[in-house]
């Protein structure tokens, strides 16, 4: 797919219709799906990851964002086996995150993606599972991946574990949209557009444009249906401070909608394309230690994931890792604690067996007591 550079300039821009490759990237595979071509199965492909930090990744619906923010689910899923077949309790961290918080109510399940879509794997850490991973997902999906490499494999106890996930989707428009002229996005230019035109009077194409609401040219929200019903659902100025709260304003307006949800003649569709191809380590949440159910301390070594988007007038793809490598902590002994009175400070005293004090004082200058 064509994109380029200029995507990458057009992905970064602040307002709405950035968040339309959010809301894509966050809910087109959680949408039902029923089915999905197996054709067209290329070689694996080594790819170049974007190395700048302007795109922002968000590990849960229920993160607040910023502009130009992705999210997709493969890292919720294994932490969902780390929460729930490892740990057996909620992760805690001292002192608790908000993500962790975020990520331990389990937004996203493998009840929203079909099995069919994803390959998870959970096991002790050692060049045998590495390669067992990378043989089910060349087997499964005709991929390699670009994360396993990252970990150190090496002298691993049995009691560390690694957990895996890779997501691989590819859907196709009913029928292919036309590509639209080179415009304006925001302040860019010459950002790359498929969608109708308004002279197009192809009824075929209008009706894979479902009308989810519309309120003016810079308030609405529209899906695309696709030969394996999923959904792209896109929307222009979302109102949310997370995706869950973008998306289920999406829903409320679409149920409050009584306009036409129709596409007429004459009305226009433009669409920017959308490549996007993130890799990151997720350090928010590594090196922090906390407890499985049995009392033994754990901490995340290290954290992976990546998110690869495209969409253009044919389709969309989308293909995911995430991993993370859970080391077992050798208990610790007591912290050696330091009491030095040598800043600021409070004295009282008082007499033993009674509630208040006969003398007070705070201190900030000892140098005017002594």
């Amino acid at each position: 797919m064509k994109g380029g550079m200029l995507m990458k300039k057009a992905i970064k821009i602040v307002g709405g219709i950035l968040i339309l490759a959010i809301i894509i990237c966050g809910i087109v595979f959680v949408a039902n799906n029923k089915k999905q071509s197996e054709e067209g199965k290329e070689s694996p492909k080594e790819h170049s990851f974007n190395s700048n930090n302007e795109i922002k990744t968000a590990l849960t619906l229920k993160d607040e964002i910023q502009n130009n923010t992705i999210w997709c689910g493969t890292f919720q899923l294994i932490w969902n086996d780390l929460k729930n077949d490892l740990a057996k309790q909620d992760i805690t961290f001292t002192p608790q995150k908000q993500i962790v918080k975020n990520l331990n109510e389990e937004t996203f399940t493998t009840k929203d993606i079909s099995e069919k879509y994803y390959y998870k794997r959970v096991g002790t850490p050692s060049i045998q599972l590495k390669e067992e991973i990378e043989k089910a997902i060349k087997e499964k999906f005709n991929e390699k991946s670009e994360i396993l490499d990252g970990f150190d494999w090496n002298k691993k106890s049995k009691e560390d574990y690694f957990l895996y996930v890779m997501l691989k989707k590819e859907f196709q428009f009913k029928k292919e949209f036309a590509e639209l002229e080179d415009g304006n996005f925001g302040n860019y230019e010459n950002v790359k557009y498929f969608g109708i035109r308004k002279d197009n009077k192809n009824a075929e194409l209008r009706n894979q444009v479902e009308v989810l609401y519309y309120n003016s040219k810079d308030d609405f929200a529209i899906k695309l249906k696709t030969k394996q019903e999923d959904e792209v659902i896109l929307c222009k100025n979302p109102n949310g401070k997370t995706f869950s709260e973008i998306y289920q304003n999406i829903k409320q307006q679409e149920s409050n909608y009584d306009g036409n949800k129709g596409l007429e003649e004459e009305e226009l569709v433009k669409i920017p394309n959308i490549k996007i191809n993130e890799k990151k380590e997720i350090t928010e949440v590594e090196n922090e230690p906390f407890f499985f159910s049995n009392g033994n301390s754990y901490m995340i070594e290290k954290a992976l994931q990546t998110i690869q988007f495209d969409l253009d007038k044919r389709g969309g793809k989308i293909r995911s890792e995430a991993g993370m490598m859970v080391k077992e902590m050798a208990l610790m002994p007591e912290a050696i604690r330091e009491f030095a009175i040598d800043n600021t400070f409070a004295i009282f005293l008082k007499e033993e067996g009674k509630d208040n004090p006969y003398f007070a004082a705070k201190i900030d200058d000892i140098t005017k007591f002594q």
